[in-house]
C-alpha cells in the first residue's frame, strides 16, 4: 500500500492593499532618518559619559540622552505608520517636520558641524513636508472616505 502525497492546497491570493506612492516611501524614510539621528545623539551622549567624558553636569547629560532616546520613538513610530499606510501617521509626521524647521534654523545659525547639521535638518524637514503635502500622499492617507469609497 503506497500512500500518495497530498498535493498542497494553493493559498488564496492575498487581497492587495493600496500601493504606497513613492512620495510616502520617501517621507517615511526621511522621518525614520530623523528618528535614528535623535537616537544616535542620545546613544553618543551615553557612550561619551561611559568613556569618561566629564560634562558640566552628569545628571543633565544622562537626562538629555534618555530624553533624546525616548523622543526618537516619535519619528520612528510615525515613520512606521507612514510605511504601512496608517491613516493616523500623516498628521504627526507633518507636526514633527514643523518642529524640525526652527530647530534646523537655530542650528544653522551656528558655525562648523552645527551649521551643517542644521542645514541638513531643515532640508530633510522641507523635503518631507513636500512629500507629505503631495495630493497622492493625501489621497492615500486621508482619514475620511472619498466619493468612490462611500458606496
Amino acid at each position: 500500500m503506497s500512500k500518495e502525497a497530498a498535493a498542497p492546497v494553493p493559498a488564496e491570493p492575498a487581497e492587495p492593499g493600496p500601493t504606497r506612492p513613492t512620495r510616502v516611501t520617501v517621507a517615511a524614510v526621511l522621518v525614520a532618518i530623523e528618528g535614528l539621528a535623535l537616537a544616535g545623539v542620545g546613544v553618543q551622549t551615553l557612550v561619551m559619559l561611559l568613556a569618561g567624558s566629564e560634562p558640566d553636569s552628569v545628571t543633565q547629560a544622562v537626562t538629555g540622552a534618555i530624553t533624546l532616546l525616548v523622543l526618537s520613538l516619535l519619528p520612528l513610530g510615525t515613520a512606521r505608520g507612514l510605511w504601512v499606510l496608517s491613516k493616523w501617521s500623516r498628521g504627526p509626521a507633518i507636526f514633527l517636520q514643523l518642529l524640525a524647521l526652527p530647530v534646523g534654523w537655530q542650528m544653522a545659525g551656528s558655525e562648523g558641524a552645527l551649521y551643517v547639521a542644521g542645514m541638513a535638518t531643515a532640508v530633510v524637514a522641507v523635503a518631507a513636508l513636500v512629500c507629505l503635502f503631495h495630493p497622492k500622499t493625501h489621497a492615500v492617507l486621508r482619514s475620511e472616505p472619498g466619493p468612490a469609497e462611500t458606496g
